[in-house]
């Protein structure tokens, strides 16, 4: 029997033994790659289709998420109000998102209504007409919004960064403007959806607890589009030209109380021998609640309410990324914080419990990424996307498992050095 006057035995959380539960991959006949994962016991089902449609493909800015947004704007069959009567009869809801190098469609719906939907889908992804009017609203309606959010500091920083990292040509660096948004037209659109969508490269997903049937029913809607597989296109995005200068005060608004703050670094991807190593480094550097950031510009110095250090989700390239809005009489102070909180880590090997502490929460993080069907589907999407296997997932855990306090210092001093970070404060 239980002895509930005794406290059990607490055990860190690195001591756990981690699995990826499997995915099920088979293929369709036009070449597409499923990817499946059969378990839960909530009768819900997520079927997300990634389509190499992002702006890394696109002539004319924005037409990549105007075409992805667009794919529920109508059809030779059922108009934008039919569809989304349709879907919402079902209970269903049908999400679109477009990003630098893939977009998608993501549907969530119960299980018993599933195959009722895939072939409004299909019937989207082959059928869609784009029509003027539709694209009217769309523009009227990003302008209005772009509008308001160029009024926001942590918003002009977060487009102003990434474009001196990268370039304001590469297509991680591209930002649209009002009249980029105006330019748009129906035919523009129908060309870059006819080539990336209804004759694209294509990769499926599914999750939940699957019915018998599944395999059949994606092969009957989607098997006989003329999509051209999933392998992975040529990389199109250009070379990577990072500004000249390194530090950027922007006034945005003269009112504002707060100013935006943005460091960042440019950084090689999951491919790179460092970059899971990276990821324990920058936990203790900024990473979550109980890093040194927070515990330095939040809990002691008072100068924000959270700041964030993290490394960008990018297929072609990365960043290493602090991120933060600070009183605006203490913007300059909250800059130089940082700068010696990197300076510490390089000259100091961090403490054997500070690790502790930091590998704990990323393997406690890990196991809520491992808890539902949907959460490990985006694990198994991040690495069909990143070209990586299974190995990769058992690889990051060994890392933070066994990484040293002298590795990471040496990883410190390799990358959190000063003068490599650009340094950008919107008021």
């Amino acid at each position: 029997m239980l002895n509930r006057k005794t406290a059990p035995v607490i055990t860190d959380a690195v001591k756990f033994e981690l699995s990826l539960p499997p995915s099920r991959q088979f293929t369709l006949q036009n070449g597409v790659d499923v990817y499946m994962v059969d378990m839960g016991t909530v009768d819900t089902l997520m079927l997300n289709f990634v389509f190499y449609a992002g702006n890394n493909y696109e002539q004319r800015n924005p037409e990549a998420a105007a075409a992805n947004y667009m794919l529920k704007s109508g059809t030779s069959k059922k108009n934008a109000f039919e569809i989304n009567e349709y879907f919402e009869y079902y209970g269903a809801y049908l999400n679109r998102s477009a990003g630098h190098e893939t977009a998608e469609i993501s549907l969530h719906c119960m299980k018993k209504h599933f195959s009722e939907l895939t072939p409004v889908i299909a019937e989207l992804i082959a059928d869609s007409i784009f029509p003027d009017e539709e694209l009217e609203i769309y523009k009227r309606n990003m302008q209005q919004r772009l509008q308001v959010n160029l009024r926001k500091n942590d918003y002009v920083a977060g487009r102003l960064i990434d474009s001196y990292l990268f370039g304001k040509e590469h297509p991680y660096g591209r930002y649209s403007s009002p009249e980029d948004y105006q330019a748009l037209n129906t035919a523009s659109l129908k060309e870059f959806y006819k080539k990336y969508y209804q004759h694209g490269r294509c990769v499926i997903f599914v999750a939940g607890p699957l019915p018998e049937n599944i395999q059949q029913d994606i092969e009957k809607n989607f098997g006989h589009l003329p999509l051209t597989g999933s392998g992975r296109p040529d990389d199109r995005s250009g070379a990577i030209l990072p500004a000249t200068e390194k530090k950027y005060r922007i006034t945005n608004d003269p009112d504002s109380v707060q100013g935006a703050i943005r460091m960042a670094r440019n950084f090689p991807n999951r491919h790179h021998p460092d970059f899971q190593k990276m990821q324990v480094l920058n936990n203790v550097f900024g990473g979550f609640f109980g890093s040194r950031l927070m515990s330095n510009i939040r809990e002691d110095k008072g100068y924000t309410y959270g700041i964030h250090a993290y490394l960008a989700n990018l297929i072609q390239d990365s960043a290493l990324m602090i991120s933060t809005e600070a009183g605006r009489d203490v913007t300059e102070e909250t800059i130089a914080e940082v700068y010696k909180e990197m300076k510490r880590i390089c000259d100091e090997p961090i403490p054997e419990e500070e690790l502790l502490t930091s590998k704990n929460f990323m393997i406690g993080t890990l196991l809520g990424d491992l808890d539902g069907p949907f959460q490990v589907c985006g694990r198994w999407k991040s690495l069909v996307l990143n070209g990586l296997s299974a190995d990769y997932f058992y690889r990051g855990i060994e890392t933070i498992r066994n990484i040293k306090p002298q590795e990471l210092q040496e990883l410190a001093n390799k990358y959190l050095v000063a003068a490599d970070f650009y340094e950008l404060a919107v008021f």
